[in-house]
């Protein structure tokens, strides 16, 4: 063995955790599924079976609005469930759009949530409508599968085409990854679909996920500067697109991001991902796959809580793992390329791709798709699928892009968005248009807070004191989660804040607008008048000291106001 065989670092054995326990013993995600969507007697299905159902893109959840009435009364809480499509690269067809807003308004809440993956959910499914919705997405020729669980999740993508021409090879590339490391089990099909048993043979473990599949959820998102619209420092996996003379010629490689953290354990944190290399395109989907293999090989399977890419990576060490991997590849991994990210928000309004086709930007508060009496979005949008002249293109950020236009057909497609007065992002201020808030109350079971239904009513007031100070026009990043798990990316935000009980958030500031810096902690349980007080000042320093062109988040730095946090480190 040589000297560099020697300092490869070594598995380590982990006293299984029960969700470990529950895959192993779950016949490749088919548990008792069967058994608990026949059960009558219960809205539920069987605490292990609440775990291997993630894997089938579904969570369940309770109304936590009703569950103290309905506890008083005697009766189990209101269980639904959530069910999330795997979209690659956030692109779906009209005719997709049209089956999702038909299967939300059949089966769920009659809205749709657009999540900050690029995926598609459907809340508030009771059992008894599951398999009929499972079935609606994939005869829309989507489906569930992976969508959740310890596997990888929906692979992300540039979407919007006018902002390089090699976004449309991204997409596909992003269905690629997701298609290759989907799980190969066929248990989705024998239950949500014909219930033909489909086992193919399979005995003992899957190609890629062996027996027991990830220690936790995977992550993986691809973007190309200047546009880091898809926040791939938060990512197990970020690619970069490097682009030379119009052409796509490879990827710098990030690994080890993460979001996540939890109150109380100090030994978790949120981290963005470290750049370790330059891949060319053709030895792309090799390098991600032994990646997965890796983390499946090393990650901790004891502790669900310090499982993710980002611990073993720091377990082993940077310099470490990047030896591992080529050790395992067989061949080195090449130095990485500039680059330059400016901006992590979505680009709105009409833009024209290089292959004259044309990208409209659409601004969707929160990603929530639904009809009010003040803003008929569902509706409207609906009527833009039902022109069948556009596909619809989910964004990293909640938003919405309108895209594969003709000329002839922009028109049309503009007249009914101005009829329903849909996605106007210039009459928006620069806070409210890059704002993300997670779904959280009523029906997330981790959130300890509010965050989609409240952020807005925030912001109505925030507004107050940028329109004092003449910043209401200038771009901030806003994110607001009702918990730390960090669905919404909110340690990515200039402002973030971050749910610890009813009423009260963590304030954290100092992002980099381009997505390449964490926050800093500023102050911690604080209440709506509470923000509003300490942001006030903060806002008026800004407006009276920054250099111009300053980012609020890196002014808050510069200040001293709080310190710069961990930033992304280049390893090769």
């Amino acid at each position: 063995m040589t000297k560099k065989q020697n300092n490869i670092p070594q598995a380590q054995e982990w006293k299984p955790s029960e969700v470990e326990g529950i895959k192993i013993n779950s016949n490749f995600l088919r548990g008792t599924l069967e058994e608990s969507l026949s059960d009558t007697i219960t809205g539920a299905i069987a605490p292990d079976d609440t775990q291997v159902i993630k894997f089938h893109g579904s969570y369940q959840q309770t109304d936590r609005d009703l569950d103290d009435e309905r506890k008083r009364q005697k009766l189990e809480p209101l269980y639904s469930f959530m069910i999330r499509a795997r979209v690659p690269a956030g692109v779906a067809t009209s005719n997709q759009w049209l089956a999702f807003d038909d299967l939300a308004n059949t089966y769920g809440n009659q809205t749709l949530k657009l999540t900050t993956r690029q995926a598609f959910q459907i809340h508030g499914i009771i059992k008894r409508n599951l398999r009929q919705t499972m079935r609606g997405i994939n005869d829309s020729l989507l489906d569930s599968i992976a969508a959740c669980g310890d596997v990888n999740r929906n692979v992300m993508s540039t979407s919007n085409e006018a902002l390089s021409p090699v976004v449309g090879e991204l997409a596909q590339f992003a269905q690629s990854i997701s298609d290759h490391l989907l799980p190969k089990t066929t248990a989705y099909h024998e239950i949500w679909l014909n219930k033909q048993l489909l086992n193919n043979g399979q005995k003992d473990e899957e190609p890629i996920y062996g027996k027991t599949y990830l220690p936790r959820k995977f992550k993986i998102a691809i973007a190309v500067p200047p546009y880091n619209d898809t926040d791939v420092f938060a990512n197990d996996i970020g690619l970069i697109a490097i682009v030379e003379n119009g052409e796509l010629i490879g990827y710098n490689v990030a690994v080890g991001g993460g979001m996540g953290k939890t109150y109380g354990l100090p030994e978790t944190y949120a981290r963005l991902a470290d750049v370790i290399a330059y891949v060319p395109k053709d030895k792309a989907l090799e390098l991600i796959e032994e990646t997965v293999r890796v983390q499946r090989d090393f990650g901790n399977r004891e502790n669900r809580k310090l499982s993710r890419l980002k611990y073993t990576l720091d377990r082993i060490g940077s310099e470490q793992f990047v030896d591992l991997l080529e050790f395992r590849l067989g061949w080195k991994l090449e130095a990485s390329k500039p680059y330059e990210f400016k901006s992590n928000g979505d680009v709105f309004g009409w833009k024209k791709a290089a292959n004259g086709r044309w990208f409209l930007g659409l601004y969707i508060e929160h990603g929530r798709i639904k009809d009010t009496t003040q803003l008929k979005l569902k509706e409207g949008l609906r009527k833009v699928a039902d022109l069948h002249v556009c596909d619809f293109r989910l964004t990293g950020n909640q938003g919405l892009v309108l895209g594969n236009i003709s000329a002839k057909n922009k028109a049309k497609v503009q007249a009914i968005l101005d009829e329903y007065q849909i996605g106007d992002a210039q009459k928006l201020s620069g806070l409210r248009k890059h704002a993300i808030a997670c779904v959280a109350l009523n029906t997330c079971t981790m959130a300890f807070a509010e965050a989609e239904r409240y952020l807005p009513q925030l912001i109505d007031k925030i507004e107050l004191s940028l329109e004092k100070f003449g910043l209401v026009n200038d771009d901030i990043l806003i994110r607001m989660t009702g918990c730390p798990n960090g669905c919404g990316r909110p340690f990515l935000g200039e402002i973030g804040l971050v749910g610890r009980a009813m009423g009260n958030y963590n304030l954290y500031l100092g992002a980099a607008f381009s997505g390449d810096r964490l926050n800093t902690l500023y102050k911690e349980m604080l209440t709506e008048e509470e923000i509003l007080r300490d942001l006030e000042p903060l806002f008026k320093q800004y407006s009276e000291e920054r250099k111009k062109g300053e980012r609020f988040g890196d002014f808050i730095v510069r200040k001293g106001i709080v310190d710069a946090a961990k930033n992304l480190s280049v390893i090769r």
